[in-house]
């Protein structure tokens, strides 16, 4: 059931991080992945280390923000590598500062990147996938679309628009037997996070916050992923996943 032999997923924004895992995950479960980054000369040596693995990796370098650039983005990637089964909307970013002082591009930059990034390359693959008869469309959101924390209003709100998205996307897709759902990370020890956790306060607050006691890893996302792209999730539609140590729960 949690055999991805035979399919192709895209995984936006994984040149490295939290995407390239994911993406690693999955063609460790056997599908073929395309990786996605705004800079090819980021996805080269991303993909030649999966390739080294033994894993069938395509490459697809584009603005997930341009809705020119993503329709012919995916054209090409379906004409040269292979149709779509699976997406990952993972392309995020962060710009941190208060409400009161945030300047309007940063909040433009973030809502762009978090939130509409996915409309414009969820909605492009999802015409393929209708054409086809199905497929897995799996939304990266955040423990921060329900918790949000001072610095990153717009991040929440793009993560919480985000949610909102997945269940837009399920009400409308799903009797194309196509399941979308979503991850919600909480703490993961990425190049994006490091600071906090180089903060000696912060660091403490999080890991004392977190039931498990711990950050999490990029690694710890992989379960959840491989689940919502296989047959295994056939029926789970416009559900959302917490992969947070128990964080969301406890006072």
């Amino acid at each position: 059931m949690f055999d991805l032999s035979g399919k192709t997923a895209l995984v936006t924004g994984s040149g490295r991080g939290i995407g390239l895992v994911l993406a690693r995950g999955l063609a460790r479960a056997g599908a073929r992945v395309a990786l996605n980054d705004l800079d090819g000369d980021r996805i080269a040596p991303a993909r030649e280390e999966l390739r080294r693995e033994g894993h069938e990796t395509g490459a697809a370098a584009f603005d997930v923000t341009d809705s020119a650039a993503v329709r012919e983005g995916l054209d090409r990637l379906e004409r040269e590598f292979a149709p779509l089964d699976i997406l990952i909307n993972n392309a995020g970013i962060h710009r941190r500062a208060p409400l009161a002082e945030m300047p309007v591009e940063d909040w433009r930059l973030v809502i762009d990147t978090n939130l509409t990034s996915a409309f414009l390359v969820g909605q492009r693959a999802a015409r393929g996938m209708i054409a086809r008869g199905g497929g897995k469309i799996i939304n990266i959101c955040s423990l921060n679309c329900e918790l949000p924390r001072p610095g990153i209003g717009n991040y929440s709100a793009a993560k919480g628009g985000l949610v909102l998205l997945t269940r837009s996307m399920t009400v409308e897709w799903a009797r194309h037997n196509i399941q979308v759902n979503g991850i919600a990370p909480g703490y993961i020890l990425t190049e994006m996070t490091r600071p906090l956790s180089e903060d000696p306060e912060r660091n403490a607050w999080i890991v004392g916050r977190t039931p498990a006691g711990r950050w999490g890893r990029p690694e710890d996302l992989i379960g959840a992923a491989v689940f919502l792209a296989s047959e295994a999730s056939a029926f789970v539609n416009g559900q959302m996943i917490f992969v947070d140590g128990g964080m969301r729960v406890a006072l």
